[in-house]
């Protein structure tokens, strides 16, 4: 038994990562912003703090073996800072916990878009350089935050970076309900022929690649110090999964379509706009969707596999079904 800390226990990756942990025996605590009944129902010791309160985040890795950092601010909107406090600052904090409690193995969560620079990423293995110029906060910040914590590997303090790829499934919080909505809402359209292939994650995947590491970690350690690629290996075109999940979600496919060319003219209009006259919410049209939706990203997972044994257990299908069961019972 290990005691473990969780950051971002509250989110989709976190909890699911909190609730197999606990499933294992471990001793776990979790660290994110407000009170999450369903985990301390479970045993998790929650802790509700911000990532950039330094002397809550060091409090929190005390007495801890090991560190699975989690939370981040996510988003393709937003100011910088916000970011940066969050997703910056928070690691430093994580990293600063960790040498302080003499954490001895720390699992970050990062993401792809780390090197993507818009153009299609199809294949491509962690040889793949960092991106030199992003359109949005999130993955810039993401990338210095990756940086840090894989500089911070050492004889003491294991630490490997995953990078799962638009993780899906039941208790998606985040992807799912935005995309249902915008689908009611007669919001939804593609851009181009969305027809490029996207890799994706099923939840359960994406916490045993989780686990898979940390074990590695507390062995051989031959994933130590490096950055992995993590998705359900089996690219699909972004317009197919959409609709699938869509379809599991009782929704019409959507079928409406706007011109890339005019897209790619359209979103730095529409992201002047919004910043000039300061509104809220995310726009409905940004240089970072466009790209997301008009170039491939997926990526070669036989790292994970020769250094962690990380196969996805879980197929796509598999996981639509249990998509599906789960949202036809909500309960």
């Amino acid at each position: 038994m290990n005691h473990v800390l969780v950051t971002g226990g509250g989110g989709f990756v976190g909890g699911a990562l909190c609730r197999a942990l606990r499933e294992q025996g471990h001793q776990v605590r979790a660290l994110q912003r407000s009170a999450v009944p369903q985990l301390a129902d479970i045993g998790v010791d929650c802790v509700s703090a911000d990532l950039a309160d330094k002397d809550a985040v060091v409090a929190a890795c005390a007495g801890m073996d090991a560190v699975f950092h989690v939370a981040a601010k996510a988003g393709a909107w937003g100011d910088y800072a916000d970011y940066h406090r969050a997703n910056v600052t928070g690691t430093e904090n994580v990293l600063a916990g960790c040498a302080q409690a003499g954490v001895k193995e720390l699992v970050y969560t990062s993401t792809p878009s780390v090197v993507h620079s818009g153009d299609d990423l199809a294949g491509v293995d962690e040889s793949t350089p960092y991106a030199e110029h992003f359109l949005t906060a999130y993955p810039q910040t993401k990338t210095i935050a990756e940086k840090a914590v894989l500089a911070a590997n050492s004889a003491t303090l294991r630490c490997v970076a995953l990078r799962p790829h638009l993780v899906w499934g039941p208790g998606d919080n985040h992807l799912l309900p935005r995309l249902v909505q915008r689908a009611q809402a007669g919001k939804l359209a593609f851009i181009g022929a969305a027809d490029k292939l996207i890799d994706v994650t099923y939840i359960d995947n994406a916490v045993d690649a989780h686990l898979l590491a940390w074990q590695e970690l507390q062995g051989q350690g031959r994933c130590a110090g490096k950055a992995y690629f993590i998705s359900d290996g089996q690219p699909i075109a972004m317009k197919t999964m959409i609709n699938r999940m869509l379809g599991a979600a009782g929704i019409p496919a959507v079928d409406r379509h706007v011109p890339l060319a005019l897209a790619r003219m359209l979103a730095p209009l529409v992201e002047t706009l919004w910043r000039t006259l300061r509104l809220s919410g995310e726009p409905m049209l940004t240089r970072f969707v466009v790209d997301q939706f008009a170039t491939a990203h997926w990526y070669d997972i036989s790292a994970a596999q020769r250094d962690f044994g990380y196969v996805p257990k879980v197929t796509l299908e598999h996981g639509m079904e249990r998509l599906r069961a789960a949202l036809a019972c909500p309960d």
